[in-house]
């Protein structure tokens, strides 16, 4: 349940001009940790905190904070569904996240902060620095504007595919797809022993995908990390991945460090 802050009268806080924050982690040591640091700072007073999606809403509902530290990946209810359901309720959020570039990116474009795990007390700071700016501006219809995109934009990596295959109409879930090739203008997914044809460019579909579970080999091929079984050297830096069932994929070098990386992630 949502822990308060109980270092300062938080019926006062509002009228004391302290910045309200609330604190969602599902892992203990990240909550700790964000509320130890945001207590150095003397604007700013901790609310709540909250280790699950459907405590985040209710406490955010509840509390009205200015500011919310909100994790991205949390079981059953997500950040992101986390913002869908608050709507247009939603104040002032700075990400803390595990994700890798490509969701980064995506941060910086809609012009909210993230928190990398691990992070520094200095990148801390800087976040809620610009977060403290952001409200004091009072900027809410472009605050929401900013995360309306930025959820629109999640959900394009958890959409289905609606293919075609002899005279029929597939519905294919992402993680369904075991690898992906080039095929002149179109794409080629393979899925359980079966192939079929989208018109959709492969720069597309890897902007598209989750890059937790997808990651491109070569300028021809996606992966789906969870189907790869084995790597083999070939030559001049390359290396072949094998899938569990059997297929085998070149993999360009400048794609070798990215694709270990992942692992080395979990």
């Amino acid at each position: 349940m949502p822990e308060p802050n109980d270092a300062r009268n938080l019926r006062d806080s509002k009228e004391a001009g302290l910045l309200r924050l609330v604190i969602v982690d599902d892992e203990p040591l990240a909550r700790n940790t964000l509320r130890l640091l945001a207590r150095l700072d003397p604007e700013v007073v901790v609310v709540a905190e909250c280790g699950n999606g459907t405590e985040a809403i209710q406490s955010i509902l509840e509390h009205r904070p200015d500011l919310v530290f909100l994790d991205v990946q949390m079981p059953e209810l997500d950040g992101f569904a986390v913002l869908e359901a608050l709507a247009d309720q939603a104040p002032a959020i700075v990400f803390v996240t595990a994700y890798d570039q490509y969701a980064i990116r995506a941060f910086e474009v809609h012009a909210l902060d993230y928190l990398l795990k691990p992070f520094s007390d200095e990148r801390f700071e800087k976040a809620l620095a610009r977060a403290k700016k952001l409200v004091r501006h009072n900027r809410p219809d472009e605050t929401r504007r900013n995360l309306a995109a930025l959820t629109a934009a999640h959900r394009v990596t958890t959409r289905r595919f609606m293919v075609r295959s002899a005279g029929r109409v597939v519905f294919l879930k992402a993680e369904e797809i075991d690898w992906i090739e080039a095929a002149d203008y179109y794409a080629r997914l393979h899925a359980g022993g079966h192939s079929y044809l989208l018109r959709e460019s492969m720069n597309d579909l890897e902007a598209a995908l989750d890059p937790e579970v997808f990651v491109r080999i070569h300028r021809s091929a996606i992966v789906n990390l969870d189907r790869v079984r084995e790597m083999r050297p070939l030559f001049r830096g390359e290396q072949m991945v094998i899938l569990g069932d059997g297929t085998q994929l070149r993999m360009s070098r400048s794609r070798r460090e990215e694709l270990e990386s992942r692992f080395r992630r979990g």
